[in-house]
């Protein structure tokens, strides 16, 4: 009988170790759950530990405005790596879809909201072509989005004749702020963002985007109509990438062909750091926003630092290193 008792106390006390001295193995699943939250509370502290200047409230709301037109491009971009894809495109599409802009407004004397309309119109248009040679073509979607990379920049600087044109006045305020304080581009950023959410996780389209990515075949034989869907994705990243073109634009007062050079880098950057799969069917618009603010975050800090540019591409390097590093340990740990 004594012994059936310290046999079970002694089960029990197994049983209750983990709690005691687990510490080690639920630190470790926070951090893998957390990680994108985790890393920019992390940064931010380190930041403010080095530069007195980081915490000031201008500084964190220039934080703000580095972090908008990056975040909305990766909320497009988000679209597409949840179901599976890539879209390298997006940073000439901004830039294609601000020039439009201007041109319509400035040189063409079309009404401004016309000229908008227009403008996020050719977005959609980039994301459809790109779409249409994924989803029909076959093309992979890398070669797909790298030949809409060209052909919007090259039209870019076509219809610009190399040059940049004034963007109309009221369009501009768009890259101003409220009250002397809050910058209008973070209202667009936080507004395209929970347009992402909604669409990610209550819409039919969203739930489409998981199940492509999660298994495109699967989800085909379930009777969603992959090919359309993929036209759909494209499109919205095209549109996404429209606006972060039209308020680049405003901010700099004027549409340049060149500008968003290298955004789609990081828009994926931030999407993979805010712990989105590159092999499709997860992902959050609230990571994404995350992974945005970390990279702006830590230029800023750098830029306070007085780091080189040059190596703050190698910081930036590292940060997307470790993000998918965490993001192969997070999948290995959820199998």
């Amino acid at each position: 009988m004594s012994t059936e008792v310290k046999t079970g106390a002694a089960a029990e006390a197994v049983g209750r170790a983990p709690d005691r001295d687990g510490f080690g193995p639920w630190f470790s699943r926070a951090v893998l759950r957390n990680g994108p939250l985790g890393g920019l509370i992390a940064l931010v502290v380190v930041m403010a530990a080095l530069s007195r200047d980081f915490l000031n409230g201008q500084n964190l709301l220039n934080v703000g405005v580095q972090a908008s037109v990056t975040a909305i491009l990766a909320f497009g971009v988000t679209f597409v790596i949840v179901s599976a894809g890539i879209d390298l495109s997006v940073g000439s599409v901004a830039a294609l879809s601000a020039t439009v802009v201007a041109w319509a407004a400035t040189n063409e004397g079309l009404p401004v909201w016309m000229a908008v309309l227009l403008g996020l119109a050719v977005g959609a248009a980039a994301g459809l072509v790109s779409g249409a040679l994924v989803a029909y073509g076959k093309l992979p979607a890398f070669i797909a989005t790298l030949a809409m990379l060209s052909v919007g920049r090259g039209l870019a600087l076509v219809i610009s004749g190399g040059s940049p044109i004034p963007f109309p006045g009221s369009v501009s305020a768009l890259g101003d702020t409220l009250g002397g304080w809050l910058p209008v581009p973070v209202l667009v950023m936080i507004a395209m963002g929970l347009i992402a959410a909604l669409v990610l996780a209550r819409t039919y389209a969203g739930r489409a985007m998981f199940a492509i990515g999660g298994n495109e075949e699967a989800a085909r034989l379930s009777g969603i109509n992959v090919k359309r869907r993929k036209l759909a994705i494209y499109a919205l990243s095209g549109v996404f990438a429209a606006v972060a073109g039209i308020v680049l634009a405003a901010r700099l007062t004027s549409a340049q062909p060149q500008a968003a050079t290298g955004y789609e880098l990081d828009a994926i950057a931030a999407v993979v750091i805010g712990g989105a799969s590159l092999s499709g069917g997860s992902g959050k618009a609230s990571g994404t926003l995350i992974g945005a603010l970390i990279l702006a975050v830590l230029r800023n800090g750098l830029n306070l630092l007085s780091v080189s540019a040059f190596w703050q591409q190698v910081a930036t390097g590292l940060v997307i290193a470790v993000a998918v590093l965490l993001d192969t340990l997070r999948r290995r740990s959820a199998r």
